[in-house]
């Protein structure tokens, strides 16, 4: 049975409002969480970019038994790999066991702000598995000095430990970040259902180990009103992550979608309140040998309705998948 999952999405709702919709997720039955870690929304209509770990923080002590995880925080240009590792076991200790650190190879849009460029994809990806290199070293609670091509660590130490570190995700779009993941992961992230990502993934060594989907949705019982919001928030979305990589803010991603259409994003976004028509947007995830799929109900002002409706209907249904 695939884990249904529910997304804090810090780029369309306030710190405050975050904790308590992953409050109301937990109430309603989703078997996990995830949340974004940006510095920019995607487009100016969604409006926010609160820090996500202080989120994660006042998640883990407003609720008691759903997991926490990071879908993705990218360890090599605003955080540095030692501090994002000391932030994971913090979590990890704060949630009694619930988070899981979910990394990958970022966003222009939300690295640009530290003024360190933005390299091809081959180095970023060289980047982080340095990181997740220097993390896992870290999680050992050993001191650890590095000297490597990207990072310098210098006699660091993890004084405050966990029974057990947190999991690490690696999320994954081709071959090489296949490979990191294999190698260095207990997990692999992915946005779109590809099962070719999770071929590449077992081959390097990730046989037997979770695999984590995401899927934008949007309820509303007047599905026009969810097809027009889906449009004005997530058309961005449509563009593949080639381009969304890149782009360096939300001007960009606004000029990127200005020919996509109302029709083309119902297409590729479950809109309205049937619930078949969400069961089969998840079941290619399924389907392609996803263990975890985690949804992002789009619209900040629109959780509660969503959770309510989820609970009585969707996660239900789900569950027969």
């Amino acid at each position: 049975m695939v884990q249904i999952g529910y997304t804090m999405m810090t780029e369309q709702a306030g710190p405050r409002e975050l904790v308590s919709h992953v409050v109301g997720a937990e109430r309603a039955g989703f078997d996990f969480s995830v949340i974004s870690d940006h510095s920019f929304p995607w487009l100016e209509e969604q409006g926010h970019a609160p820090y996500a770990w202080s989120v994660l923080g006042a998640a883990a002590q407003a609720t008691s038994r759903i997991p926490l995880m990071t879908y993705v925080t990218c360890p090599t240009f605003r955080y540095h790999p030692a501090v994002i590792a000391q932030k994971a076991v913090t979590m990890q200790i704060l949630s009694e066991g619930r988070f899981r650190l979910g990394l990958g190879s970022g966003e222009n849009l939300n690295e640009h702000i530290v003024g360190a460029g933005w390299p091809a994809a081959h180095v970023r990806l060289e980047m982080l598995e340095e990181a997740v290199d220097i993390i896992k070293r870290m999680f050992a609670g050993e001191y650890v000095s590095h000297h490597g091509a990207h990072f310098d660590v210098e006699s660091a130490k993890l004084w405050d430990l966990p029974d057990v570190p947190p999991p690490i995700g690696v999320a994954v779009s081709g071959p090489r970040s296949c490979e990191i993941a294999g190698q260095y992961g207990d997990l692999v992230i992915a946005t779109e259902p590809k099962g070719e990502l999770l071929e590449q993934f077992d081959t390097h060594g990730g046989t037997g180990k979770p695999r984590v989907g995401q899927l934008p949705v949007c309820y509303d019982t007047d599905r026009q009103a969810a097809v027009a919001r889906a449009h004005d928030q997530f058309r961005w979305a449509l563009s593949g992550w080639k381009v969304n990589s890149e782009l360096p803010g939300p001007a960009s991603f606004d000029q990127a979608a200005q020919h996509t259409r109302p029709e083309d994003v119902a297409a590729a976004i479950p809109c309205g309140d049937d619930v078949d028509a969400f069961v089969e947007a998840v079941r290619p995830y399924a389907e392609a040998g996803f263990t975890e799929v985690a949804l992002v109900q789009i619209g900040g002002d629109h959780q509660e309705p969503f959770l309510r409706w989820a609970e009585a209907k969707l996660l239900p249904a789900l569950r027969n998948l």
